[in-house]
């Protein structure tokens, strides 16, 4: 059985990924919502509200870049 090399597979419908099917892309994703709840930890929103808004600006960022690298291309895919 051939497995894909994409670790974020395409939407069915819309654009962007969905779920990842690799276990690499489950790594990245917890990692994602782990460092997004430390960095609400670290930068309290009530009391530094731009430094947790970095964080989280800069982690998803970093999350799209690794989607676009190691996810199915996307494209807008409408039901038929």
């Amino acid at each position: 059985m051939q497995q894909s090399s994409y670790w974020f597979p395409a939407k069915q419908v819309g654009w962007g990924w969905g779920l990842p099917s690799a276990w690499q892309g489950w790594l990245v994703l917890i990692a994602f919502l782990v460092l997004l709840a430390a960095s609400g930890y670290v930068f309290p929103p009530k009391l530094n509200l731009a430094a947790f808004l970095a964080c989280t600006v800069a982690l998803t960022v970093v999350l799209l870049a690794v989607c676009l690298v190691k996810g199915e291309p996307p494209a807008w895919r409408w039901r038929k």
